[in-house]
């Protein structure tokens, strides 16, 4: 026994990364095991790639996820299953796969999958983009769709918007006349977060021609790319205290930067004792960073699309003028009916360059089927709006720019037809649709006029 001891004592720091070696060994073996059967209850998950021990599928998606899970659905089908670390995640790329899923599963995947970057502020326990669809998910929601955002509401300020847009217009052609150059996003970002600001608050919070609109700017952009970007810690849960790549302190750094209408609505409900304060900041925060960057990014690439066609902006500029009159007036909302073209670039547009190519994560609450496939509990699904635009199936002539292709066709981006989601759908689509409708339409007329 001493001799024992011994050995032991004087050996172990050799062995003792051997016998590491081998748990890790026999974990891994375990786990490819587990997961090339790809089984739930003896019915099969849907197909994939085989995952890496501990990482999964990781190395696989790149730094465009959305375009590498397109060329994954080629091989394996519209509906395939990889594995993010810990988490094994459903992905769908078929309209016919995303209405079975978010139509006729709609109640058991209407929670989120929340990334660590939406917990770092505390934002996502008050927010209608992250709460599960409970009680106070309800609550919020039914705020913005009935005293944020009806028809009513939306009229009664459209005449705030309609200023935001002459002051665009202004803009451009002080700007032409002086021989400089009109920066398009920043013009179409400032236009949209005035458009809403105004719209919640009767006041301006950025100008053309100030360097606020673009910190602003760098402040929405930061806190949507943060969010957006994979993070280790959303794949491996059990790392979330540490923060490994630091998103959660760089979040919360750009979070706290600087930063009659709805909000005498929201005044009114707190002052009721329906809402907090809490609630109302993290309402507003929701309308702001989703708003924003959505809208000014679909105008940037609809203005980019129809540069590389010119013919498409002389067709639309033809239209406008029968509408509005060639003297450079002011498109109202009301006009936006009357202007069917314009509304097929809009859709167009959000066909190619979806604001968010792999729409906001869903998590099953409970074991469902999808296209005679079980998914597990607490699995993620992910809606790839990107790959479902370009599908050739669906859509002749995929990658061209062609916004005829939705002439005499009645598809919308509401959410009815899944053709077109970008805003997802049924229970959890975006409430700001109608606003995002108001919005870019108008601008972009203003632009291309």
């Amino acid at each position: 026994k001493p001799a024992l001891t011994f050995f032991l004592q004087t050996n172990s720091q050799h062995y003792l990364p051997y016998l590491l070696l081998l748990i890790l060994l026999w974990w891994s073996i375990n786990l490819i095991w587990r997961s090339s059967s790809w089984k739930l209850g003896g019915i099969r998950l849907p197909p994939g790639p085989r995952p890496l021990p501990i990482i999964g599928n990781i190395l696989e998606l790149g730094d465009k996820p959305h375009r590498a899970i397109a060329k994954l659905s080629k091989l394996y089908g519209p509906v395939l299953t990889i594995k993010l670390g810990a988490i094994t995640t459903l992905v769908i790329s078929s309209p016919e796969a995303a209405k079975e899923a978010l139509q006729k599963n709609d109640q058991h995947l209407s929670s989120r999958q929340v990334p660590d970057t939406a917990k770092a502020t505390g934002h996502h326990d008050k927010s209608v983009v992250w709460l599960p669809a409970f009680d106070k998910w309800k609550l919020l929601r039914k705020v913005c769709t009935v005293q944020m955002l009806t028809t009513r509401k939306l009229d009664e300020t459209q005449f705030l918007r309609c200023k935001k847009l002459e002051e665009l217009a202004g803009f451009i052609r002080e700007s032409c006349q002086q021989g400089h150059c009109v920066n398009i996003g920043k013009a179409a970002f400032t236009t949209v977060f005035n458009s809403i600001s105004n719209t919640l608050f009767s006041i301006d919070l950025a100008h053309h021609d100030a360097r606020s609109s673009q910190e602003f700017k760098d402040l929405v952009w930061g806190v949507m790319e943060e969010t957006g970007k994979p993070n280790v810690s959303d794949f491996f849960p059990v790392l979330r205290g540490f923060d490994p790549e630091g998103a959660c302190r760089r979040i919360s750094e750009v979070a706290s930067s600087p930063s009659n209408d709805v909000l005498d609505s929201l005044i009114n409900l707190k002052e009721r004792g329906e809402l907090s304060g809490d609630d109302i900041k993290s309402l507003l925060l929701d309308l702001f960073l989703a708003g924003v960057d959505s809208n000014s990014s679909l105008l940037e690439w609809a203005m980019a699309e129809q540069l590389h066609n010119p013919e498409k902006i002389a067709r639309a500029r033809e239209e406008l003028d029968q509408v509005v009159g060639g003297d450079g007036g002011t498109l109202q909302e009301p006009d936006i009916a009357r202007l069917p073209y314009l509304q097929t670039i809009v859709k167009e547009t959000l066909r190619l360059h979806p604001p968010v190519p792999l729409l906001i994560p869903h998590k099953a609450e409970s074991d469902i089927e999808i296209c005679r496939y079980r998914l597990p509990r607490h699995a993620q699904v992910l809606v790839n709006g990107w790959a479902m635009g370009r599908d050739p199936n669906v859509w002749p002539d995929q990658d061209s720019f062609s916004p005829e292709r939705f002439l005499g066709r009645e598809i919308d981006f509401k959410g009815r037809d899944f053709e077109l989601i970008p805003f997802g759908s049924r229970r959890r689509m975006c409430p700001g649709i109608p606003l995002t409708y108001r919005m870019v339409h108008p601008i972009l007329a203003s632009l291309l006029c």
